[in-house]
């Protein structure tokens, strides 16, 4: 049976430990980045990616200027993405006039991942929200229909 030479092994137990520290200073990063500029971070994970085929970049550039953080910058003809300022909230996808071209991907707190490649999806998910709020709202007043009915009425 050949030896097994030990000094060329890998111990995987180091490299996850390494993985997990890199993992939290990139955390801390985007934390202080972020926080500097006053811009809170509201999912627990995500991606932006841009096709870059379908991008008409220098002719539109909407999504660098409706970007809030400028994640997006143009670059040597494309548009350039820095992941630890992207703060996935679909305002590139909203002003982007090429549908599929650009994509985010989110995580919620409560576990639930939602994606986003055209403008439609970004606002019948913004619609879906403002009128959940607008029924919690009404219902911290109102306990059931009848009681706002018979208000309306007085």
């Amino acid at each position: 049976m050949p030896k097994k030479n030990t000094d060329s092994s890998v111990n995987i137990y180091d490299l996850l430990s390494e993985a997990s520290e890199e993992k939290e200073e990139k955390k801390s990063r985007r934390a202080e980045l972020l926080g500097s500029m006053g811009v809170e971070d509201r999912f627990e994970a995500g991606s932006i990616e841009i096709d870059m085929r379908s991008c008409i970049g220098i002719e539109c550039n909407l999504c660098v200027k409706a970007c809030p953080t400028n994640a997006l910058y143009w670059k040597a003809g494309e548009i350039g993405i820095e992941e630890d300022l992207c703060i996935h909230c679909t305002a590139c996808v909203l002003n982007c006039c090429v549908d599929d071209c650009i994509r985010v991907t989110r995580k919620r707190p409560d576990g639930k991942t939602e994606s986003f490649s055209k403008p439609k999806d970004v606002l019948k998910l913004n619609r879906s929200i403002i009128s959940k709020k607008k029924r919690e709202a009404v219902k911290s007043i109102f306990e059931n229909p009848e009681d706002y009915y018979l208000k309306q009425e007085k």
